[in-house]
């Protein structure tokens, strides 16, 4: 089983990459490899084509290669609610919570990444085109690197204001003194709704599921597993990061420490309607859809196990 990954380093990711990486999918008999498919829209786009199984990353980018879902489902929850951070240059003298200090400047975003980051905006009253907001790429990125990591280096070399990207990249540009943390959603930050625009998800494909139903059930197993033994223990992030990303392992333990509370596998009613709103919004989608139409309802008792 091939399963992409947009970003190997983004702590939201974490869970499926220890479930890999730990061992957890080879105990339920599946054999799994991770593949860093960048960016996300690639990754859904080869997982349509049948050259990956599943995809460990944002829940909304799906639409990217399965207009309104046909053929494709939500088997469970990485990590809960909006999980990108905006982070601004130390300089322009930002507060917390404080989004006017984003007009006229230039914020680099991943296309499918920054459209949150949009609808955002918008839900705060901030008018992009007349505020002077421009969202765009970061310097510099090819498809192949971390984007988080990047977009860290990117601010710290001043060729953009400000980045909406990963807590991995978040924490490396607060912690090196070239970034100030002014929006993380998850944790109250920005309006109520934007929790729920996307989530850190596993997807894969109807085919996959009506030809394997037992490699997704095993699957969701994995990643359950994964997420407990992260929650028991946040120290074996590290063995993690020394397999796929060694140069920012110091980073990882603490920041899977913090974000145990949301490595939950639950996708309720509440986060498909929520995500519906903001696909609409964003014009990726033009209806709202029904539960079952988004998650593959049939592995959800495996989520209490």
């Amino acid at each position: 089983m091939k399963i992409a990954v947009p970003d190997l380093i983004s702590p939201s990711y974490l869970p499926a990459e220890a479930a890999v990486t730990l061992g957890f999918f080879a105990a339920e008999g599946i054999d799994a490899d991770l593949e860093l498919v960048a960016p996300v829209e690639r990754a859904y786009a080869q997982m349509r084509d049948g050259r990956i199984d599943m995809v460990a990353g944002s829940a909304h980018s799906a639409l990217s290669a399965f207009p309104r879902w046909h053929g494709a489902k939500l088997l469970c929850a990485q990590s809960q609610g909006l999980y990108w951070f905006l982070v601004m240059r130390s300089d322009i003298g930002a507060h917390r919570g404080e989004l006017d200090c984003v007009k006229g400047r230039r914020i680099g975003a991943a296309p499918w990444v920054g459209m949150a980051l949009r609808q955002l905006l918008v839900d705060s009253g901030i008018d992009i085109e007349r505020d002077g907001v421009t969202i765009g790429a970061i310097p510099g990125v090819a498809d192949t690197v971390n984007i988080g990591v990047a977009a860290a280096h990117a601010l710290a070399a001043r060729t953009i204001d400000g980045f909406w990207a990963n807590g991995m990249g978040a924490e490396i540009a607060v912690r090196s003194g070239a970034g100030t943390l002014v929006i993380d959603a998850r944790r109250g930050d920005g309006p109520a709704q934007a929790f729920n625009y996307t989530m850190a998800s596993l997807a894969t494909t109807d085919g996959l599921i009506r030809a394997h139903p037992e490699r997704a059930a095993g699957a969701v197993r994995a990643l359950v597993a994964a997420q407990h033994a992260l929650a028991a223990n946040p120290g074996i992030a590290a063995d993690v990061a020394a397999k796929l990303f060694p140069g920012e392992a110091r980073y990882i333990v603490d920041l899977v420490r913090r974000d145990v509370p949301f490595y939950q596998p639950h996708v309720g009613p509440e986060f498909v309607a929520g995500m519906n709103r903001f696909a609409r919004a964003r014009g990726i989608l033009d209806a709202d859809l029904p539960y079952e139409a988004v998650v593959a309802t049939s592995f959800s008792a495996l989520w209490r196990s």
